[in-house]
């Protein structure tokens, strides 16, 4: 039997380790000197030396940076209801309305069109995603911020290294969370971090990650704790050090598959993005989970469905939508398909992959 392909696997290796050892044997395992320094080092690396915050996960950094963008009770952002449940979440707990409004099937993210026609004199601000790896459509977007007077957001969970038009996510908006979860493209273990357009947004966001201080016992503002560790900061600044070698793995991972496979549709790449493939996301049209059983039971191949129930329609968030229709979002919600592209295949795997998808597609076809 051939062995099981795990549709995502976390890279910790020897130098994570030692990083966390070292610090460990320093005795400074709180918010200290390696927080400041993976920031200084994200910041140079990721967002063209934008201020960078590190927190203690990317729905906290997505939640402290719409706080300190001023966003709060009677606002509304626009959000995509085709994410994961944080976008919306965040919204939320600021007290604000997160509106939903459909995605364009191409690159799974907010649709221009759209967005427009859902703003309002309540609209803040809107907060794109760029999904799976895929900058969003922020030309557009970014014109429609200046025509209406909304601000901009980004939410870049899933896309370190992603780029449009040779600009870097993280630099489009007011603040632009990342996420450092263990399945991203880099992790800190657990971990988020904001880049944000000013400093005085970046201080805000240090003041709430900390209770509210920037001096100890010198509250300005009611704030929370959401500080990074430097434990986990120290497994970000190595990881900082393998991202690039790692994105690039995943990007011919994805040339592999675009080549080979057959019968399912492969994600297309907008006209000058860089897509760094946090997902390698194809859609399924007909029996998707159908689709997706038979490549884990038959050929050892593991596949990721997200989302399969949109923002819009969960439990908590369907009070903010009753009776909205999102016809985009619902069809990708019944066809997408992640498959493997992480940096951890084979060339072996990569032609299992391939088999499996083009023998289970040819099968139901």
């Amino acid at each position: 039997m051939s062995e099981f392909i795990p549709p995502a696997k976390p890279i910790i290796g020897d130098e994570e380790r030692e990083a966390v050892d070292r610090v460990l044997r320093s005795g400074m395992v709180a918010q200290g000197p390696e927080v400041a320094a993976f920031e200084a080092e994200f910041s140079a690396h990721f967002v063209q030396g934008r201020p960078a915050v590190a927190v203690n996960s990317g729905t906290a950094g997505l939640h402290l940076g719409l706080l300190a963008a001023g966003v709060g009770p009677g606002d509304e952002v626009i959000v995509p209801s085709f994410t994961f449940a944080a976008t919306g979440n965040s919204v939320a707990l600021t007290g604000a309305t997160p509106v939903f409004v459909d995605i364009e099937p191409d690159t799974f993210t907010l649709d221009p069109d759209a967005v427009a026609a859902a703003v309002t004199s309540k609209t803040k601000g809107v907060l794109p995603v760029h999904l799976y790896g895929h900058p969003a459509r922020m030309r557009e977007l970014e014109a429609l911020a200046a025509e209406t007077g909304i601000a901009l957001y980004e939410d870049a969970a899933q896309a370190h290294g992603a780029a449009l038009d040779g600009r870097p996510v993280g630099t489009f908006g007011e603040f632009a969370m990342f996420s450092l979860y263990p399945t991203k493209n880099m992790t800190s273990g657990e971990g988020g971090m904001v880049s944000t357009a000013t400093d005085e947004i970046a201080r805000m966001v240090k003041l709430l990650r900390n209770q509210g201080m920037e001096r100890q016992y010198e509250n300005e503002v009611i704030g929370f704790n959401a500080r990074m560790t430097d434990i986990h900061a120290a497994i970000g600044r190595v990881q900082l050090t393998k991202v690039d070698g790692w994105t690039t793995t995943r990007q011919e991972n994805a040339a592999f598959l675009d080549a080979n496979l057959q019968g399912v549709v492969v994600p297309p790449v907008a006209e000058g993005a860089v897509h760094v493939y946090h997902q390698y996301t194809v859609r399924v049209p007909e029996d998707r989970d159908g689709f997706v059983a038979a490549l884990k039971e038959e050929h050892q191949v593991g596949a990721g469905v997200y989302y399969p129930i949109p923002n819009h329609r969960l439990p908590s968030l369907a009070h903010f939508a009753p009776g909205l229709d999102l016809p985009e979002t619902e069809r990708a919600a019944r066809e997408v398909v992640s498959l493997p592209v992480h940096p951890s295949l084979s060339q072996n795997d990569l032609e299992r992959i391939v088999a499996a998808v083009n023998a289970v597609a040819g099968a139901g076809a």
